[in-house]
């Protein structure tokens, strides 16, 4: 499945991309399409949030979300973003989860460079790595190679780069997104916005749901709602899901935004596309 962004007449920030496959999804009917420019980036080294994760009204454990430091990956600077899920004692008994995802994000073009997935769920083990050669436009791993559109995200790194963006309510954002070996447009539907109250305090927030255009996130049996503050920070503050087996939300508990300036963006070219 193929888009790429129309060579129509452009806004101010942005373009619409073709409508084809995208528009013909339910999920995205009454959403404008477009593509949206980096404009500020709003995180640095040793931005850390972490989150209370409930299982209905069971406390299960704690998430985290950081940037742990600007890496350098064959003489590139990376954010190096880290991810990670973990259940407490009691809820190990029914399901114990120790779960850790990394993503290296190209620190001038606000791309992927590495994926690092590893997975403790259960008695289920993975652990995936990922390259992705931007230039060569193609995701290695140690058994294959996959074709990627240009400026392609996984699916952490996403997260990061639609903090950089505006998010205009009645939009679904698009960008090229690729995840176990495939390539999925992921769209960022902008729903409303909204004051809610987490342990961190009370934040006034915009509510946006991700959408990959062939699978959801929970492969079509649920969908992630995330809050993020309605400022240039754009600070996830709580993420709901709702999945066959019932719900969770992780709500923000405590956080420690980082020190560096936030970085204005210039005007670059619209990625040609994406699968």
């Amino acid at each position: 499945m193929v888009w790429s962004a129309a060579a129509g007449q452009e806004t101010p920030g942005s373009r619409e991309p073709q409508s084809g496959a995208a528009a013909s999804d339910p999920r995205l009917e009454g959403f404008k399409l477009v593509h949206r420019f980096p404009e500020i980036v709003p995180y640095g080294e040793g931005e850390l949030l972490t989150f209370a994760i409930q299982y209905g009204l069971i406390y299960a454990g704690d998430a985290t979300l950081e940037v742990r430091n600007i890496a350098m990956l064959d003489s590139v600077r990376a954010y190096h973003v880290i991810s990670t899920a973990r259940t407490n004692k009691a809820f190990d008994r029914i399901f114990k989860v120790r779960d850790r995802h990394d993503s290296f994000v190209d620190y001038d073009n606000l791309y992927s460079l590495r994926f690092e997935k590893h997975l403790r769920e259960g008695k289920f083990k993975r652990d995936t790595k990922v390259i992705f050669d931007q230039k060569a436009h193609v995701a290695i791993y140690a058994d294959k190679r996959v074709p990627i559109p240009p400026n392609t995200q996984d699916i952490l790194s996403a997260l990061y780069y639609a903090r950089t963006l505006r998010l205009d309510v009645g939009e679904a954002i698009a960008m090229a997104n690729h995840t176990d070996g495939k390539n999925y447009p992921i769209f960022i539907k902008v729903l409303r916005r909204e004051r809610v109250k987490v342990p961190a305090g009370e934040f006034d927030c915009l509510v946006v749901e991700p959408v990959l255009q062939t699978t959801s996130i929970f492969e079509n049996k649920g969908k992630l709602t995330i809050w993020v503050t309605d400022d240039t920070v754009k600070m996830p503050v709580l993420l709901r899901s709702k999945v066959v087996v019932g719900a969770f939300e992780a709500v923000l508990k405590e956080y420690r935004l980082s020190g560096d300036e936030h970085r204005v963006i210039e005007r670059r070219d619209v990625p040609a596309s994406a699968q």
